[in-house]
């Protein structure tokens, strides 16, 4: 979606042209929108008191924009308005989500009278598209101990590959899993040094293992152990998600990760950090159902450890875990089906072959 700007190129080869936007379709409809939000509302939508109406799909509210559209001033809002316009004039647009994912925000897009028809071409699903699962992905050690877990007993906690959070909160988080008492693994990273907001690829050069653990609590790693594993910097996320010992997952919910947790039926504890991640978190916790979150955004408000340690046992052993926990299971299945020879994904991507097929003709013909 990024290389929108080199669209016009297709037209001088004379060759179809396609934009991959690897998100949801509530992003896309608000991202198309944004040329006609510029025009509509006046001064910086993070100071709006009611959310933004985009034509036929659930408002947006302000606190849940995008990073982009948080400074109206910024060069870099300028260039996403841009690239939103220039997104939707290729001959088609791919979503990594799947059509029951969500079907009216996908029927809201498809309809004739959505953005006055500013879509060219037609909207395929073409996911879930994440990286398959490698037999021998996960180190001896950690996969021995996960060996050990009961089934679906292990909170996996990790942000990402660029995530990092305040020192203050890093503390609380440890705090809140001690308190829950529940088994976890933990991708740990060197805290940011901003006071509260998250960051992306602010992370340490040399993370390792005991520089890390210095920034947790004094004896955490001692009352942990057992039911805790703490791996520096980065982890093989797909593998451990995949692991049946695995029940929870607390993720900055970019949505690779989000389709991860959703495909192995994992229920998350939502904790956006950047990007499109507030608006995620809102659609999975509103409307598809597959996650709890912090009552204050992470990056207004510090999490008390309190809320953390209630955050994680709500998933690991409440009953509204087992009901998030059901739905989740039921879009794992769904998600298999529509990837299948067959399935909704399979024949959107078999319908985009054909339409590319038409396009090269007309091209040809045309010329």
């Amino acid at each position: 979606m990024f290389g929108a700007e080199y669209l016009c190129i297709g037209d001088e080869l004379g060759i179809p042209k396609y934009v991959f936007v690897p998100s949801n379709a509530w992003f896309l409809a608000l991202f198309i929108y944004s040329p006609a939000l510029d025009k509509e509302v006046k001064g910086e939508y993070v100071n709006r008191t009611e959310p933004l109406e985009i034509r036929g799909c659930k408002p947006v509210r302000p606190e849940d924009v995008v990073d982009s559209m948080l400074d109206r001033s910024d060069q870099q809002y300028h260039e996403y308005v841009q690239m939103a316009g220039e997104i939707p004039t290729g001959d088609g647009i791919l979503l990594n989500v799947w059509e029951d994912l969500q079907a009216e925000t996908l029927t809201v897009l498809r309809n004739e009278e959505f953005l006055g028809r500013v879509v060219n071409g037609p909207v395929y699903t073409a996911g879930p598209l994440t990286r398959p699962v490698r037999p021998a992905g996960l180190g001896k050690e950690l996969l021995e101990w996960l060996d050990k877990q009961p089934s679906e007993s292990v909170m996996f906690v990790s942000f990402g590959s660029g995530g990092t959070m305040s020192a203050e909160q890093q503390v609380e988080l440890a705090w809140g899993l001690e308190l829950s008492q529940q088994r976890f693994i933990w991708v740990l990273r060197q805290p940011t040094v901003k006071a509260l907001d998250g960051s992306f690829f602010d992370v340490g050069k040399g993370d390792a293992g005991d520089e890390v653990l210095s920034f947790l609590p004094s004896g955490f790693t001692a009352h942990t152990r057992g039911i805790g594993f703490i791996l520096p910097s980065w982890a093989s996320q797909v593998e451990i998600l995949s692991h049946p010992s695995v029940g929870g997952f607390l993720s900055h919910c970019g949505w690779n990760s989000t389709l991860e947790s959703i495909v192995n039926g994992v229920p998350m504890i939502a904790w956006p950090l950047y990007a499109e991640q507030r608006l995620n978190v809102t659609l999975l916790t509103e409307e598809i159902g597959v996650a709890v979150r912090p009552k204050v955004l992470p990056s207004k408000k510090i999490v008390g450890r309190e809320e953390i340690e209630k955050l994680v046992r709500t998933i690991m052993v409440e009953k509204e875990g087992h009901t998030l926990r059901d739905r989740v299971r039921d879009l794992k299945s769904s998600a298999q089906k529509a990837m299948a020879r067959g399935g909704s994904s399979y024949e959107s991507l078999r319908k985009m072959k054909e339409d590319c097929q038409m396009r090269i003709r007309q091209i040809k013909k045309a010329h």
